[in-house]
């Protein structure tokens, strides 16, 4: 299953930065589709502990962004639709925060084009 993710501040009528995401559960990695002021590398590891979802750099553990209370279980379902977002900030290194929210769900077995998600 694939999600396709939003990350902005938490008042993006002040703030216009934005990350869209695409979060494949099935091979644990994520991919950035288009930014602006959200600096993400272009792909990434995901890791859910505990209603948290951390999105790392390839063979990294620390997170790049936490994603609060987006899990997606055994059976597929997703437990919100959105939820608070923490990001470091490229330039400053400072803690950014803000929310992500559920965009799209595809539920279709999806194959890559791109061997990074081949697998």
């Amino acid at each position: 299953m694939r999600l396709t993710i939003l990350i902005n501040g938490s008042d993006p009528t002040v703030n216009h930065d934005y990350a869209v995401l695409w979060l494949d559960t099935d091979q644990r990695r994520w991919s950035r589709e288009s930014h602006e002021g959200i600096d993400l590398p272009e792909w990434g590891e995901v890791r859910d502990v505990d209603g948290i979802t951390s999105l790392c750099a390839p063979l990294e553990s620390e997170p790049l962004c936490t994603l609060r209370g987006l899990h997606v279980n055994r059976r597929q379902e997703i437990s919100s639709a959105h939820g608070d977002a923490t990001w470091a900030c490229e330039r400053s290194r400072a803690q950014m925060a803000g929310q992500w929210r559920l965009q799209a769900v595809d539920r279709q077995v999806v194959r890559a084009e791109n061997a990074l998600f081949a697998g």
